[in-house]
């Protein structure tokens, strides 16, 4: 069923003479939802303002101070702040990854069924949370729920690649109102659209705000 919804999305976005020059050929990967929302959370604010490569580097350092490689959230409110960093985490987010642990243990919503909230909803309750913003919500939208229309405005390759793409001059919240614009266009596919769109820049955006 994905991989249909997919194919129409890549039909759908390919009416877009601009954007179709960059689908055509291109043969991404859509990786099947863990739908994880708690792991989707500590990978993300793992890997802020890293590359591609040094996130999955400290990332994969991380699980492995747990001992079935999962980050049991029990065990993570126990570390202490140098046994995260040895594993390449700062200061800062070793606070961020132990806020997580404890909003989704308080809130006991391990077992969320998020499929019933909407995008807006999500990104409302776990903001909630200090050291995740709204950036970050977008991007466990997108990967880790598999919502296929969603538009991460302030995500710096995103911007960059519309604004060479389509020529567009405007800074700050004009470019992001342009950008909300053109993208009205590939709805309901633009998570999809900015797959290619990062693509076109050779790999995700590792910054944004937390």
């Amino acid at each position: 069923m994905r991989n249909k919804e997919i194919a129409r999305a890549i039909a759908h976005l390919s009416k877009d003479k601009k954007l179709a020059p960059y689908i055509k050929d291109k043969m991404l990967k859509f990786d099947k939802p863990s739908y994880d929302v708690y792991e989707g959370l500590l990978s993300s604010i793992v890997s802020q303002q890293l590359s591609v490569k040094a996130a999955a580097t400290i990332y994969s350092r991380f699980l492995e101070l747990f001992d079935d490689g999962y980050p049991d959230p029990s065990i993570l409110l126990k570390l202490e702040t140098p046994i995260l960093r040895s594993a390449g985490l700062s200061n800062q987010k070793s606070g961020y990854v132990k806020n997580v642990a404890t909003y989704f243990t308080e809130h006991n919503i391990f077992d969320e069924t998020w499929t019933s909230q909407s995008d807006n909803q999500i990104i409302k309750q776990l903001t909630e949370i200090k050291g995740v913003g709204r950036w970050t919500v977008e991007m466990i939208l997108m990967f880790t729920l598999g919502r296929l229309d969603v538009m991460p405005l302030g995500d710096l390759g995103i911007q960059q690649a519309m604004a060479d793409i389509y020529n567009l001059t405007s800074t700050k919240k004009d470019l992001q109102k342009e950008m909300l614009e053109l993208s009205l266009q590939w709805s309901p596919y633009r998570t999809v659209a900015c797959r290619y769109l990062w693509s076109y820049k050779d790999e995700p955006s590792s910054e944004g705000s937390l």
